[in-house]
């Protein structure tokens, strides 16, 4: 994927070095866009092999609503999550949590029978709100709307999440009867991060396309501080030299948003070039 390879490249070239909190240093770029047109394929790396399988499982983890990596850790062997999450296995409200249970609160006024009489008092009751079930109910029903927001940021909860999020927003848009999406992203692997985040998001535009009865379209994804470890330079030097193979293709079946499994998600004609090992910085 040519989009890809144009984004490390120009990282490489362009990108400052930046010590993190990680202990590795970085290659930094900021503010870095592409874009890609799911007619032309299901965007999963072909310049090296990237486990669909983990993809998709991430993907239904997220729409899960959960604030722990049991379900992927220990029903789906899928560990991508594990060097997060604490001994009980919980990483906090994070992505699952704000997508699907984002809390807020609101106040309410209720009457108390009491000896003088019947009395008014404010009470403040914790609510959640379902960003995806909104974001499809507003599709079907204002495709025009540019109003169809999903964050993963909540300032009062960062203190409780295993990692504040990366991908911090993304934008649902309606043109010609094709669903776009834009991916905000406030910190980007290039290596590891960014080939899982354009993948899963991609798949989620057109599960939700089918859902909303539209055609995919366009994924774009910014990168605010878009880098690359300079352990990871080596494997992503050899990707450039490797020739895009065509795109795969991705069938998903016609199901509601919360009954969706592994099995619905069909990937077909992946030939990718040989997987390139990088280490996860923590």
């Amino acid at each position: 994927m040519k989009a890809y390879l144009e984004l490390v490249d120009r990282v490489l070239k362009n990108g400052v070095r930046k010590k993190n909190r990680t202990g590795i240093d970085t290659i930094s770029s900021f503010a870095e866009n592409y874009r890609v047109d799911l007619e032309e394929g299901f965007p999963l790396l072909t310049t090296k092999k990237v486990p669909f399988r983990s993809v998709i499982l991430e993907l239904l983890w997220y729409l899960r609503g959960e604030d722990h990596i049991r379900w992927l850790r220990d029903e789906n062997n899928c560990h991508i999550w594990d060097a997060w999450a604490d001994e009980n296995g919980y990483v906090g409200p994070i992505y699952p949590v704000m997508w699907r249970r984002f809390p807020y609160f609101e106040e309410e006024d209720v009457k108390l029978d009491g000896n003088a009489g019947r009395v008014n008092k404010s009470v403040t009751n914790k609510k959640e709100y379902d960003q995806i079930a909104r974001a499809i109910d507003m599709l079907r029903e204002q495709p025009e709307s540019r109003r169809i927001v999903v964050s993963a940021w909540h300032p009062g909860l960062l203190h409780e999440m295993a990692l504040p999020p990366c991908h911090v927003m993304f934008i649902f848009n309606v043109s010609n009867g094709r669903l776009n999406c834009h991916l905000t992203q406030r910190s980007g692997d290039i290596a590891l991060g960014i080939p899982f985040n354009l993948a899963c998001y991609s798949a989620l535009t057109m599960t939700v396309a089918k859902l909303a009865n539209l055609k995919p379209g366009v994924f774009a994804h910014t990168i605010v501080d878009a880098h690359i470890y300079v352990n990871h330079i080596e494997g992503l030097e050899k990707q450039l030299q490797r020739e895009p193979r065509t795109l795969p293709e991705l069938r998903i079946s016609s199901k509601d948003i919360d009954e969706l499994t592994l099995e619905d998600f069909e990937l077909l004609n992946y030939e990718p070039h040989p997987k390139i090992p990088f280490e996860v910085a923590v």
